[in-house]
């Protein structure tokens, strides 16, 4: 009887927690889960142009190929 109650009351605290942690998330994303208005990340590495080999932002790339602003 008590190992019932104690394991309902276990599924409980999880459901909450769980539902509560992804409200979070969902309502104030941590840094590394924000883009910009094109969709890039926020947090996202340089990458390397095919032609010159140098490295340039991932934001430029996009700009490029989506038909610049």
């Amino acid at each position: 009887m008590l190992t019932r109650l104690l394991m309902r009351l276990f599924v409980v605290a999880s459901t909450i927690s769980i539902v509560a942690g992804l409200a979070f998330v969902y309502i104030d994303p941590p840094q590394g889960m924000r883009v910009t208005p094109d969709g890039v990340p926020l947090l996202s590495p340089p990458v390397i142009h095919p032609a010159t080999g140098e490295a340039i932002p991932l934001e430029e790339l996009v700009r490029n190929f989506k038909g610049g602003r």
